[in-house]
């Protein structure tokens, strides 16, 4: 396991494994913010479907539990699954990152994200998965492969998003991205490359998606209202980054 290190600059608190490359930030004075944009974008299922009452969430990665935090303040009828295969990173979460402790609302598993989604236990059950794993080195995500994606399709119930966090500047992205459409039957939208090179893909199962984009800028707005987050970009980027998407929405 890699080992886990922390580093303070500006007010902001972020999280290593064992190198300078970041894996996680949090803004101390306001530790339930999203504090990194690709992060943020990591919530972009919201939307897509409407939070209710026994709503499940997946989360393969914990980093500084920055989307635990968020999901358990803003999104109550909620239940977050988190995977986590470093039991440091956990430790560091909740004692450093000031993620909260385990209750009905949130599930920690020390276990491996492969072996999760491949578990049948598990298939059907999230409404939506949310992938973000990087190890010490940092050039791609840690699980990738055709089988991988696939294990997440099938733990999704349909209707059910995907968003996955990839690094655009390696040649992981291109691998990713087709095992991504390969799995998801090239039902994908990519967001813009944010500033630190990172790229959120989103992924849809179940009925085919038909919407006015300024039907889909309506949620985004309440849910810049009800939560903070910074969604007042999110459709423009999205409709004119993937091709036969500028005019409606049609996946």
């Amino acid at each position: 396991m890699e080992p886990v290190t922390f580093s303070e600059s500006g007010g902001i608190r972020y999280l290593h494994f064992g190198s300078e490359l970041i894996q996680g930030a949090m803004r101390i004075r306001d530790p339930d913010e999203i504090y990194l944009e690709y992060n943020q974008q990591m919530m972009a299922w919201l939307l897509f479907l409407e939070t209710k009452p026994g709503m499940k969430i997946a989360q393969l990665g914990l980093g500084t539990g920055a989307l635990t935090k968020f999901q358990h303040r803003y999104c109550p009828a909620v239940k977050t699954t988190v995977v986590e295969l470093n039991p440091a990173v956990i430790v560091a979460a909740r004692s450093m990152f000031f993620t909260p402790d385990d209750d009905r609302r949130l599930e920690t598993l020390q276990t491996d994200a492969k072996a999760f989604v491949k578990s049948s236990k598990n298939k059907g059950r999230f409404d939506a998965v949310q992938v973000d794993l990087y190890d010490a080195i940092c050039d791609g995500p840690a699980a990738s492969s055709l089988e991988f994606y696939e294990g997440c399709y099938n733990i999704l119930k349909a209707p059910g998003v995907m968003t996955v966090n990839l690094f655009s500047r390696h040649e992981s992205f291109d691998i990713n991205l087709k095992n991504i459409c390969e799995a998801f039957d090239n039902r994908v939208l990519l967001f813009p490359e944010s500033h630190d090179c990172n790229v959120v893909a989103i992924a849809f199962k179940g009925p085919k998606l038909e919407a006015e984009w300024k039907e889909v800028s309506k949620r985004a707005k309440l849910i810049l209202e009800k939560t903070g987050l910074p969604t007042n970009k999110w459709v423009s980027g999205i409709s004119r980054e993937n091709a036969r998407q500028e005019n409606r929405l049609s996946i």
